[in-house]
């Protein structure tokens, strides 16, 4: 493989790792720092998050751009469970955000907004679809 573009695999390979990474630490900070419950939505997309920060780490640091084939599948399945969280959250799907209850945590609160103006589910979305860019990017061994 020609060098030059290893290395622009490489240097996206970094980058989806750092999302993860701030992903994951974020996710930690709030919930046990801050002290805020997660809600069954935000749970799942941990569960999605929190291994790609791992096998990430461990892909930049044998230099595995093949790492997209396991990493992809979790970056669209928790894309897809912060879409249906975002859409949950702005309404437009018309049912209430079931798993945030009146007595546990909600993600309607202010707490959940990072600079007090963006939700949490919209950050989530970004970093999965971001990931997920980034895999097919890796995939397909563009150096443009």
């Amino acid at each position: 493989m020609d060098k030059q573009v290893m290395t622009w695999q490489y240097r996206l390979l970094t980058l989806a790792w750092v999302i993860s990474l701030c992903a994951t630490l974020g996710a930690l900070f709030i919930g046990e720092v801050m002290g805020q419950t997660p809600c069954t939505l935000c749970w799942y997309q941990r569960i999605a998050m929190f291994p790609l920060a791992l096998i990430l780490g461990i892909a930049c640091i044998n230099a595995d751009f093949q790492i997209w084939k396991y990493a992809l599948p979790l970056a669209l399945i928790g894309a897809l469970i912060a879409l249906w969280h975002s859409m949950l959250y702005a309404g437009i799907i018309p049912e209430p955000i079931v798993p945030c209850s009146r007595s546990g945590p909600s993600c309607t609160d202010e707490n959940m907004l990072l600079l007090g103006i963006i939700p949490l589910p919209y950050i989530s979305l970004l970093s999965f679809a971001s990931l997920s860019a980034l895999f097919i990017t890796i995939a397909r061994g563009k150096n443009s």
